[in-house]
């Protein structure tokens, strides 16, 4: 008898309530076809429905070394390592979770995912406390910077987080630390530039008031290009800029309102490099405006944002961490770390950006990246 015979004569037998038999005979169709996922669903079904999870369990696996991602077998095996008080069952419900297709699902499988994601939520907790606790000795010693580290390491472990790394879009140094924000300890210059909010604000509100003063989308690319993280933002308003310095060429129209604001960045150790920097300028972004992710041009240089102008709400995320901008608290990211931002609030916000070198780089290093990307033509998008 052909598999597909078999199939039907098993359907008559679960509807006559002869589960042993229709077993049998789902064990042949299969026996014929291996490959086929519904077959092994069906007998795991059955043997469940016997009170046999152990034969059930094979027979899942079976259908999952066809399709390893199938989300109705991954959260049968789930289910029944759970009954079995199988201490993997936790980890099981979260790669079910992991492969939850999308859209509305029918009642009796949302209640089913449902449970599933308690499930998992209480193994993530109880995990996360033994950890926790058996880590409380190294945490009771650490300093900021290392309990910092130390949470977020435990945060990858447990998948509430994940690793994010430097991907450049054009130039990639080998070997640089690779970390979302940076120290502010590795900046001495950073707390001169905070201090000085207030100059490069009022410069802001005079260059803004300029007739000649150029303020341009921040966003320019040909129609054309490949660019679809940025169809929404391509020459649109949206999402401005003022600029002091573009790719190394200073923009007298605004620089000459803002006197304070360029002589501050001649204490910071911007990368001088024809065709790419520095780079420097006042950053608006429109209410209710959202910045997609994205990753910049060179790890080589690494990227300050002095808050000006913050409504409230406004937030900015590289990698796992997100923050909220404060007036007159700067940071430093690496913008080769995929990025966001977002301005939920009805007003306009303003950030003040500029580049440096990344300070790992030493003198004959950044001579070499300041070689490499003038001979190649430079960054080409700056920022």
């Amino acid at each position: 008898m052909e598999a597909g015979a078999l199939i039907a004569e098993a359907e008559r037998a679960v509807a006559a309530g002869n589960l042993d038999a229709a077993i049998g005979l789902l064990q042949k169709a299969a026996d014929q076809r291996a490959d086929n996922v519904e077959v092994w669903l069906k007998i795991a079904a059955l043997h469940r429905g016997s009170g046999r999870p152990g034969p059930a369990l094979e027979a899942v696996h079976r259908a999952l070394a066809v399709q390893p991602r199938d989300f109705t077998a991954l959260m049968l095996r789930a289910s029944l390592l759970e009954g079995l008080g199988d201490p993997a069952a936790g980890e099981a419900w979260g790669n079910a979770l992991a492969n939850k297709p999308g859209g509305e699902m029918p009642a009796p499988l949302a209640v089913a995912v449902a449970r599933g994601e308690q499930r998992h939520a209480e193994w993530l907790a109880e995990r996360e406390r033994k950890m926790a606790a058996n880590m409380a000795d190294a945490e009771a010693a650490a300093s900021p910077d290392e309990l910092r580290r130390i949470d977020r390491f435990r945060s990858n472990v447990l998948r509430r987080t994940r690793p994010f790394h430097s991907n450049p879009t054009h130039f990639h140094f080998p070997e640089l630390a690779e970390r979302e924000f940076h120290p502010r300890q590795l900046f001495p210059w950073i707390e001169r530039v905070e201090q000085a909010t207030e100059a490069i604000a009022a410069e802001l509100a005079a260059v803004m008031a300029a007739e000649r003063a150029e303020l341009v989308p921040y966003i320019q690319y040909a129609d054309h290009l490949p660019l679809d993280q940025w169809k929404s933002l391509n020459k649109n308003l949206d999402w401005t800029a003022i600029h002091l310095w573009r790719n190394g060429e200073r923009i007298e129209a605004n620089a000459r309102h803002c006197p304070e604001t360029m002589a501050m960045l001649e204490a910071v150790p911007q990368p001088k490099v024809v065709g790419a920097g520095p780079n420097a300028m006042f950053s608006l972004l429109a209410p209710n405006t959202r910045i997609p992710p994205h990753v910049g041009v060179s790890n080589a240089r690494l990227v300050c944002h002095l808050p000006l102008v913050v409504p409230e709400g406004c937030w900015f995320r590289v990698g796992a961490e997100t923050r909220l901008w404060k007036r007159g608290e700067a940071f430093v990211f690496d913008d080769t770390i995929e990025h966001e931002a977002m301005n939920p609030s009805d007003e306009l916000r303003v950030v003040f950006i500029f580049d440096l070198w990344h300070p790992d780089l030493s003198a004959t290093e950044r001579r070499a990246v300041r070689a490499l990307i003038e001979a190649d033509g430079g960054a080409g998008e700056g920022l």
